[in-house]
């Protein structure tokens, strides 16, 4: 019998926050927050968010940088950094409880008092690079996280699943001469951070280990699906994961307009299935979802509420290669078939 899914959410995250508008906002998670307490806290096991520790963080992430955020959280102007990302004094706070909860949740994982979770922090991380905040983020939260699994737990297979409109480029950085961790982002080309291109493939030891599709706007359910089980099935079976990691960005949804992709709410689900089969078959279900993008808060309620039902569901469907095979077929009559490529 499954063990509840993991949980984390703390209204701490909302003290990150200034008064000018910003797409990331605490409003993006205020009825989500309502929702979840209302209908799934007595279906999950719910944690409480640590703080990463200076130690944790400054593994994937340098002291200068630190110093940076230090002294911009203090400025008068909070866009004084970075004209994206707002630092103002309890930034920094929120940050390292942010990636101290995605490690919370690590935790608890790997000591099996649950085999998957959802972690819905904020600001979100996957565009902090070791140097550099930028993208509404501050500390990379599923870096932090993987560096913790790699040498906390002497894992030596970790994948991570970036499927955010945008990609992730700080993630990338962190381990791009890193076989010990294989990278793989799906995210619509041409958005920022303007990164993410086919032939960034890792270098070093890493050749190899990054995999990015950069796909065309407007791509939406069949196609990704078609991509997501094409390439990811197979990669789960050669790389055989220890934990698979997610940085679940919500932005590609058809709702949210800082994107051109079209996905729908049910397609999260789906994918979260997909993925559930995936580690239950390769690494005794680990799955651990981190929140990223997503900043329409009706359709991102929507979508993580779908995605908190097929984590929590007693089993799972057998999907991939009947679903790929199904979106393979739609694929000939749709009328961006032309256009079928990886960029």
């Amino acid at each position: 019998m499954n063990k509840k899914c993991g949980l984390l959410l703390d209204d701490r995250y909302f003290k990150h926050c200034i008064r000018q508008n910003s797409p990331e906002n605490p409003k993006r998670l205020h009825s989500l927050y309502a929702h979840i307490q209302g209908n799934f806290r007595d279906r999950f096991y719910c944690l409480e968010p640590r703080r990463a520790s200076l130690e944790h963080i400054t593994a994937v992430h340098s002291t200068f940088y630190l110093e940076q955020i230090w002294e911009h959280s203090t400025r008068e102007n909070p866009y004084s950094y970075d004209r994206d990302t707002y630092l103002m004094e309890e930034s920094f706070a929120t940050a390292e409880l942010a990636a101290g909860g995605c490690l919370e949740m690590a935790d608890n994982i790997m000591a099996g008092e649950f085999d998957r979770g959802f972690a819905l922090i904020r600001p979100p991380g996957h565009h902090a690079e070791p140097g550099r905040g930028m993208g509404f983020c501050i500390l990379n939260n599923i870096g932090i996280t993987a560096k913790y699994l790699l040498e906390h737990y002497r894992l030596s297979r970790i994948l991570i699943l970036d499927f955010d409109a945008h990609h992730g480029n700080g993630t990338q950085e962190m381990f791009y001469e890193s076989p010990e961790v294989l990278v793989v982002s799906i995210h619509e080309s041409g958005l920022f951070p303007f990164s993410g291109k086919k032939e960034e493939t890792g270098s070093l030891q890493g050749q190899g280990f990054t995999i990015n599709m950069p796909v065309f706007a407007q791509f939406g359910d069949r196609e990704y699906t078609f991509l997501v089980g094409r390439l990811l099935q197979g990669l789960v079976e050669q790389f055989m994961p220890q934990i698979i990691l997610v940085s679940a960005g919500y932005d590609g949804h058809r709702d949210d307009t800082i994107s051109n992709t079209l996905l729908s709410t049910e397609w999260f689900a789906m994918v979260t299935t997909m993925l559930r089969q995936y580690a239950e078959e390769t690494c005794e279900g680990r799955l651990m979802y981190i929140l990223e993008g997503g900043y329409n808060p009706a359709s991102l309620k929507a979508s993580v509420i779908a995605t908190l039902e097929s984590l929590g569901c007693r089993n799972t469907r057998k999907v991939g290669v009947l679903d790929v095979k199904r979106a393979s077929a739609l694929l000939h009559d749709h009328p961006l078939q032309r256009y079928w490529t990886i960029q």
